[in-house]
C-alpha cells in the first residue's frame, strides 16, 4: 500500500480554499500546469475524483469533501504539534499560556492561577485583549485557555468547549459610612450615586429589570466595564458600584469599601474557553478541576 504524499494533499488544500487552479498556482508558487498534475495524482492514489467543474470554478465532488476535511484535521494537529513544541527550545519548563479579557478581574485571574503560583517547575505566560482577539489567538493555538465572563457566539465551525468554571454573586459596593446602621439596599439604590456596567454587559439587563421590580429609578453617573477602573471610582467616593465582590476583594479586607448587600438575582459567571486539542495541556486540567468542585 502507498503513502500518502502530504505535498500533494496541501496542493489539494489550497485549490479547495480558492477555487480556482491559477489562483491557488500562485499562492504556492508552482505553474498551474504542474499544480494540476499534483491533483491528478493525488486523485489517482486516493481512487476518487475530488473536482469538478461549474463554470470556472472548481467545486468538490462528495470524495472532495471527505478529503478536505481529513486535510484540515491533517493540518491542524500538526499546525498544534508545533505550537506544543515551540517553548521547548527556550526552556523545558511545562508553560501554560493565558489569555483573559482586557476587563476580566485581576483578582479573578489570580485565584484561577493560584495552583501554578510559586512553582518552581510550571510558568505562565498571560496575554490580555479583546473577546475577539483571544478567540482568534486560542483557534490559532497560540493560547491554551481563555477566561471570560461573556461567551463568545458558536458557528457550526466553532472548536473550542466552554467551561463554567465560577458563579459569583453581584453586591452594592462602596466606600464605608460612619453611621452604626447603614441605609438599607433600596434607600441606597434610590439616592445615591451608582456605577454600573454599560448597557452590551449582561449584567446591565439584570440590573436594570432588578430596578423596574424594585420601582427605583437609579442615579448612574458612570458606566464601567473595565474591573480595575470599577475599583479605582469606587475608592475614590466616585459612587456605589454593582460589582461581583471579588473584584474587590482587598478593600473588602482592608476595610476600605464596604459590601452594603447581595443584588437579588444578579450573579457575574466565568469561563475556561478552551480548544479542542490532540495534544491538551496537562497544566490545564490542574486549574479547571478545583473550580468543577466547589
Amino acid at each position: 500500500m502507498r503513502t500518502l504524499n502530504y505535498h500533494h494533499l496541501r496542493y489539494f488544500h489550497a485549490v479547495a480554499h480558492t477555487g480556482n487552479l491559477t489562483r491557488a498556482a500562485e499562492r504556492l508558487h508552482v505553474s498551474p500546469s504542474a499544480l494540476s498534475v499534483q491533483i491528478q495524482r493525488l486523485e489517482e492514489q486516493l481512487g476518487h475524483k475530488l473536482f469538478r467543474r461549474s463554470g470556472r470554478t472548481l467545486v468538490l465532488t462528495e470524495a472532495g469533501r471527505i478529503a478536505h476535511d481529513r486535510a484540515e484535521a491533517i493540518f491542524a494537529a500538526g499546525d498544534e504539534l508545533v505550537s506544543s513544541l515551540r517553548d521547548v527550545a527556550t526552556t523545558q519548563l511545562p508553560t501554560l499560556r493565558l489569555g483573559a479579557s482586557a476587563t476580566l478581574s485581576r483578582n479573578f485571574q489570580i485565584a484561577f492561577l493560584e495552583p501554578l503560583i510559586g512553582r518552581r517547575d510550571a510558568r505562565v505566560t498571560l496575554r490580555s485583549g479583546s473577546l475577539r482577539e483571544l478567540l482568534q489567538m486560542l483557534e490559532a493555538l497560540q493560547i491554551d485557555v481563555l477566561l471570560t465572563n461573556t461567551l463568545p457566539a458558536r458557528s457550526e465551525r466553532s472548536t473550542w468547549a466552554q467551561h463554567l468554571i465560577a458563579e459569583q454573586p453581584v453586591s452594592l459596593i462602596g466606600r464605608p459610612r460612619r453611621s452604626r446602621k447603614p441605609p438599607g439596599l433600596d434607600a441606597l439604590l434610590g439616592a445615591e450615586p451608582l456605577i454600573v456596567p454599560p448597557p452590551e454587559n449582561h449584567l446591565r439587563g439584570a440590573f436594570d429589570a432588578l430596578m423596574d421590580r424594585m420601582g427605583q429609578k437609579p442615579h448612574i453617573v458612570a458606566e464601567v466595564d473595565d474591573m480595575a477602573m470599577v475599583r479605582l471610582l469606587t475608592r475614590e467616593g466616585a459612587g456605589l458600584a454593582v460589582v461581583p465582590p471579588i473584584v474587590v476583594r482587598d478593600e473588602l479586607k482592608s476595610a476600605q469599601l464596604h459590601d452594603y448587600g447581595r443584588l437579588p438575582g444578579l450573579k457575574e459567571t466565568f469561563y475556561a474557553v478552551t480548544a479542542k486539542r490532540r495534544f491538551p495541556n496537562p497544566l490545564l486540567a490542574r486549574l479547571i478541576a478545583p473550580w468543577r468542585r466547589r
